[in-house]
């Protein structure tokens, strides 16, 4: 929270910034990959052998704006990146800083499946510290207990901002990105208002971005086996980002009555 105040107080937005909106484990390393591929794919061609995403782990090509550049206290000169510039952020909707809503900078938002969230934010969060029980952490999930805020009232406030300024937040759903993934891709582009040309889809640009951000692809670069990422709670392997990537895992972990706090073990 205090590096959330600080960005606030210390961050100028640009019109031209785009910044990435997620809940912890919500799609975020996904959603960063594509955003980057299809911002840069004229200077980075997604099926270059040279391509930043095989020597640059993916959390430093777009970096969280509270928990890597503005922590600490610490006030980073963001004035020479050029434009856009790219960030993340797990902050509620109303928690941005306020630069960045006065000049209506994009928004890009992706929400999943609140169990799987789940899921995935315990087996992630457990890797720095004594591991907690499942059904620990299940109600303090659904009691709303999290450094970011109650699940849904993080979603809905982001949702109610694509109904009301659609232009300005962009809002995925990651069951449907899964579904299709380059119709997802596309939109992004027109989001970003760098659509793909006709000559760009008839040479498979759009799949080739698919294809690399694809959790079976990004999972095996070494710079992600391998590598670590500095983050607040300290440096974190990047092998870390990468768990499974599906839809429907709860299923393996939490009973069909798991709105209600209850689990199978």
């Amino acid at each position: 929270m205090v590096s959330s105040m600080v960005v606030d107080a210390c961050f100028t937005a640009r019109p031209s910034d785009i910044i990435i909106a997620t809940l912890p484990k919500s799609g975020t390393t996904w959603i960063k990959s594509l955003l980057y591929a299809t911002m840069g794919r004229k200077e980075h061609p997604p099926d270059a052998a040279d391509h930043p995403f095989h020597s640059i782990a993916l959390h430093e090509c777009i970096k969280f704006l509270g928990c890597q550049l503005y922590t600490n206290n610490r006030i980073p000169d963001l004035q020479e990146l050029p434009d856009p510039r790219l960030f993340a952020t797990h902050v509620a909707f109303g928690v941005l800083p306020r630069s960045a809503m006065k000049i209506r900078c994009k928004v890009v938002y992706v929400c999943r499946d609140p169990k799987d969230t789940l899921i995935s934010l315990w087996n992630f969060i457990n890797r720095f510290r004594v591991r907690d029980g499942l059904e620990t952490a299940t109600k303090l999930f659904c009691d709303g207990l999290s450094p970011v805020g109650p699940y849904w009232d993080h979603v809905l406030g982001y949702w109610h901002a694509h109904l009301t300024h659609p232009e300005q937040v962009l809002f995925f759903r990651y069951e449907e990105m899964h579904r299709d993934p380059s119709g997802h891709v596309l939109s992004l582009a027109e989001f970003i208002s760098r659509p793909f040309g006709v000559g760009e889809e008839n040479d498979d640009v759009v799949e080739a971005i698919v294809m690399l951000c694809s959790f079976s692809h990004m999972s095996e670069l070494h710079v992600n086996k391998e590598g670590k990422t500095e983050l607040v709670v300290g440096a974190v392997e990047n092998s870390s980002f990468f768990r499974r990537g599906m839809v429907g895992d709860w299923a393996n972990h939490l009973s069909p009555k798991a709105e209600d706090g209850e689990t199978d073990r």
